[in-house]
């Protein structure tokens, strides 16, 4: 499989350099050259193949012969070894629960598969220059966690993670700030949106790009967005009713997940529709309604892991349906929910379905239901992708209850926070990535 950046202006490239430089010389998003078609009969009996079975036939035609297949079969091993179970909330709805891996979020996924891509190509010594990787990455929640963990202790890889002062939740923050070894935690003093920007600048910046190896690890990354799909699948599988596909509504905020989803559908996964469920931050509802696109600057919500003002994936998923509205349309809607009714929808699923959503599932949930009460012959899933604990200082004055703690969290609580605060300004940026080379 070729990589193409969507700005046209670079080589074609294979996985293993897509995945090393994470955007291409010309800053676009790497895109695969064709979209991998899943056998007819591989779709109908899903059921008779395991995970790592369905993991590993959805992945390797995009990794190609990058790495040999015995490898890829143990990093996919390794990238899905915690259940992802497809829960019945009502009775037109379920939720697909993401929160079962080591930072009970959904990016555990693609952070675990692009860790390991990554350590298998730094172990080659010229896939990287002989030099040391330096993954660079900003978060507005849950994708510091997930990366800290999975490249945690990684030969030959240091971590840099940016994360807005103030816009994190208690515990996504301890998950990414206590690991300490290669794992280096900077709070920045701004939104999600001005750590993007840093981030996108430094990769920008020719001379720091000769000093350091700089790769990133958000879903801009292919080894972070494509392995995305796998859970998509694993729902399928689950499904029961297989004559009629479930509508999916993914909690969005960069938008790489969905775009996963739908990278799947077109692979051949059956689908009736996708929701994006979005918080206040309403660029992608506002455009299919208007056909305007306008970043904004991002809105701080309750369901902080969405709040993103320039979703980066979304050209992906103009370029998957040719950049023609009136296509996505037919596959996409798209719902924005506010901080108010977030609320009142976690407390109202916990006491009438005994069912506790995350702030992010919450927005999945209510955006599915109001989809659902249009089209009444439909049933469908929410994306559940978190865990509530990471929000439990949001959940539980809502739901006056206690959120159970699982022991990967009361294991980092007591862990002393470990972070370089900066301002939003790209020279103190590039201070701390020359001295840590």
């Amino acid at each position: 499989m070729k990589y193409y950046s969507l700005n046209k202006q670079s080589p074609i490239t294979d996985f293993k350099n897509a995945a090393i430089q994470g955007q291409a010389p010309d800053k676009g998003l790497y895109f695969p050259e064709k979209i991998n078609s899943l056998p007819a009969d591989f779709i109908k009996n899903i059921e008779k193949y395991t995970e790592e079975e369905i993991a590993f036939r959805v992945i390797q035609p995009y990794v190609g012969d990058s790495i040999p297949a015995a490898d890829l079969q143990q990093i996919v091993s390794e990238t899905i070894n915690f259940p992802i179970p497809l829960v019945q909330v009502n009775d037109n709805t379920w939720s697909l629960e993401l929160f079962h891996g080591p930072t009970l979020a959904f990016k555990d996924v693609g952070a675990r598969f692009m860790s390991r891509c990554l350590g298998y190509f730094a172990r080659q010594g010229s896939a990287t220059r002989g030099k040391k990787v330096t993954v660079l990455v900003a978060t507005s929640g849950d994708t510091g966690g997930a990366v800290a963990d999975g490249f945690f202790g990684v030969e030959g890889v240091e971590v840099v993670i940016l994360y807005p002062s103030g816009k994190v939740s208690s515990v996504q923050e301890k998950q990414l700030t206590t690991l300490g070894s290669n794992i280096h935690a900077l709070e920045v003093d701004g939104t999600f949106d001005d750590c993007q920007q840093l981030v996108k600048r430094a990769f920008a910046d020719a001379e720091l790009n000769q000093q350091l190896f700089l790769t990133s690890a958000n879903s801009i990354n292919v080894a972070r967005w494509l392995p995305q799909q796998f859970y998509y699948f694993f729902a399928w599988k689950q499904w029961q009713n297989k004559e009629h596909p479930p509508v999916i509504s993914v909690p969005s905020g960069n938008f790489g997940n969905i775009c996963a989803g739908l990278l799947a559908y077109k692979s051949g996964l059956p689908v009736k529709h996708f929701i994006a469920a979005c918080n206040a931050n309403d660029m992608v509802p506002v455009f299919l309604t208007t056909g305007n696109y306008q970043p904004k600057k991002a809105v701080p919500t309750i369901s902080n892991a969405m709040d993103v003002g320039d979703p980066s994936n979304f050209v992906r998923i103009l370029e998957l349906f040719h950049h023609t509205l009136d296509n996505l349309r037919s596959v996409l809607s798209a719902y924005s929910i506010t901080d108010e009714e977030t609320k009142a929808v976690m407390k109202e699923v916990l006491q009438t379905h005994h069912y506790l959503p995350d702030p992010h599932g919450a927005v999945g949930y209510l955006a599915l239901q109001r989809y659902l009460q249009e089209h009444t012959d439909s049933a469908g899933i929410f994306l559940e992708t978190a865990h509530p604990v990471k929000f439990y200082d949001v959940v539980e004055p809502v739901t006056g209850q206690p959120v159970p703690i699982p022991a990967a969290v009361r294991a980092i609580m007591d862990r002393k926070k470990n972070s370089t605060q900066i301002a939003p300004d790209f020279s103190a940026l590039r201070d701390i990535l020359v001295k840590q080379a």
